[in-house]
């Protein structure tokens, strides 16, 4: 790819894919208590008060070493790649009716969008689809830039994915179009 075609960049379905295994191969290794917290959190009734959300914050350093541990050996690009996976899934679900449900300040409404991420594909599309879904308070930080920080410790500089958006709150207009 020439420079010009590096301007904006999207995940290709193959970076996508690639970042939800890493996420499910991470989770996998801690056993299945972490799994069935997840899958309850996915398919609970919103209204409920059934299941409890903060359950799986016990679980989110575990994981976060476990994914640590995957990449370790990735190349620059492919880091890039899943950081830029990251961007996007996180500046997808920045909008207003799910900070209606997270709440939290810019920061804290992001590192809630981390959580989202974290706990893997299932839950994610979940509160896409219904940001009811999604919990008040809920953080992990280390998610909205593990693989950037692993592109910096290994090479020295943060990556540049090329994708012509951001991660920080409110950036996605289209998600904040009532305000």
């Amino acid at each position: 790819m020439t420079d010009t075609a590096d301007a904006i960049r999207v995940p290709t379905v193959e970076d996508e894919a690639r970042f939800w295994a890493l996420v499910e191969a991470a989770w996998e290794r801690l056993g299945p208590e972490p799994a069935a917290l997840r899958r309850a959190l996915a398919t609970r009734d919103p209204e409920a008060d059934d299941v409890d959300p903060y359950a799986i914050d016990d679980w989110l350093d575990p994981f976060l070493a476990s994914l640590r541990a995957l990449c370790a050996e990735l190349s620059g690009r492919e880091l890039t790649d899943l950081d830029r996976v990251v961007e996007r899934k996180l500046h997808d679900i920045d909008r207003e009716d799910v900070h209606e449900v997270t709440d939290g300040s810019d920061d804290g409404f992001l590192y809630c969008r981390g959580w989202i991420v974290a706990l893997g594909r299932e839950f994610y599309e979940a509160v896409r689809a219904d940001p009811a879904m999604a919990v008040l308070d809920a953080d992990c930080e280390e998610m909205c830039y593990l693989f950037a920080h692993l592109h910096e410790e290994r090479f020295g500089q943060w990556p540049d994915t090329g994708s012509g958006i951001s991660r920080e709150s409110t950036s996605n207009a289209a998600g904040w179009a009532a305000s």
